[in-house]
């Protein structure tokens, strides 16, 4: 694709509504990106582009759901050459951030390195990226990358285009990979109901209610036994955060979509999720997500660590990243970051995770089950 010119400040606005509008079109990603990356076309000049979606702890299994003229070889070979790639490497380091590549590395750098050779040998010649990495915070994260064959630079006007986009492609893929295996099973709202692993509300505001799974009701009156309530006997919170979804229409950013509520123990995750419409209706569904956290911090740590680093191992252990951790302590990033390096200093632990086995194991032991070895 071509810039056949820069868009105005009017111009660009109505793109960047148009590509929203493309991404909620649709359940399934590959639709909904292929929409949005033609209307993409009239504003960024990529010869090649491609999203990739992964799961960090399972090295090798890479889907990629939308591409744009990229030969099937690097799709074969990218597992075994995923190491050597400048582009993962650096965004992974800035989650959430458009990244060009002389942000990356240098020009240099960039034509000395391996994935520069590859894709020269795959016929797939990169003078110039455009990507970013959106952490989903499930588990797995997905990469959205444009490239160029001439050295013509992506410009900053671009790079804020696209991150304007980001959190939206990111709540698009989210959502897709939520409720995709649903979708291509036949009708949403019956595999919704039927579903197991998933409590669910459907709404057609402001007057419908098309479903409602059983266990969803008891687990609403467990989490909100004396809240107020409005319309279908649900919590007034969350038909007021519903109803501020509506009025924002496809421009509501990834995050204002999903409300979490914390107990002691266990959590809630809300997830809004407006629906393809059906019908002349424009079904929104409410997914929840309950959580139970069985780690527990052994009582000796009280004796080793300060009150805040306790609240601090205490979120950790209920699973809270550090954003909303420090969010809830009313701290600094950096603040947070501190504490954490403390405790692991004063628990003699390395990371994050080896701090929650520890947890585990002990908490385990407790309840008279074998520790691991």
């Amino acid at each position: 694709m071509r810039v056949k010119r820069q868009p105005g400040s009017m111009q660009g606005e109505q793109v960047l509504l148009e590509v929203m509008t493309a991404l909620s079109s649709s359940l399934d990603l590959k639709e909904a990106f292929s929409e949005s990356h033609r209307i993409l076309s009239r504003v960024l000049a990529a010869d090649f582009g491609g999203l990739c979606v992964s799961n960090p702890g399972a090295p090798g299994q890479y889907d990629w759901p939308m591409v744009q003229d990229m030969p099937q070889v690097f799709f074969d070979r990218y597992p075994e050459i995923s190491d050597e790639c400048f582009v993962s490497s650096a965004v992974i380091r800035r989650p959430n951030t458009v990244l060009r590549d002389t942000e990356m590395l240098s020009r240099r750098q960039m034509h000395d390195s391996a994935m520069y050779a590859y894709c020269r040998e795959m016929h797939m010649p990169v003078e110039r990226v455009l990507s970013v990495l959106m952490d989903m915070g499930l588990g797995w994260h997905s990469g959205f990358t444009l490239y160029r064959e001439t050295r013509k630079a992506f410009t900053e006007k671009e790079r804020a285009f696209l991150q304007r986009l980001t959190p939206i492609l990111a709540r698009t893929v989210r959502n897709c990979r939520m409720l995709e295996d649903l979708a291509h099973q036949g009708d949403l709202l019956e595999q919704l109901f039927r579903h197991t692993g998933l409590d669910s509300i459907v709404l057609s505001p402001p007057t419908t209610e098309l479903m409602r799974t059983p266990r969803s009701t008891a687990l609403l009156h467990r989490w909100f036994p004396d809240a107020p309530c409005g319309r279908f006997g649900l919590p007034q919170v969350l038909l007021d955060a519903l109803e501020g979804l509506r009025r924002s229409g496809p421009q509501q950013l990834s995050g204002q979509d999903v409300l979490t509520f914390r107990r002691p123990g266990r959590s809630l995750k809300v997830t809004f999720l407006r629906l393809p419409g059906q019908s002349g209706r424009m079904p929104w569904a409410m997914i929840f997500q309950e959580v139970r956290h069985g780690a527990q911090a052994p009582a000796e740590w009280r004796k080793r660590l300060t009150p805040r680093e306790m609240d601090v191992v205490e979120r950790v252990l209920n699973g809270w990243d550090n954003q909303t951790i420090a969010d809830d302590l009313d701290s600094s990033l950096n603040t947070l970051k501190t504490h954490l390096k403390r405790v692991y200093a004063k628990l003699a632990v390395p990371s994050r995770a080896k701090l929650i086995l520890l947890a585990q194991e002990h908490s385990a032991e407790k309840e008279g089950w074998p520790s691991r070895s």
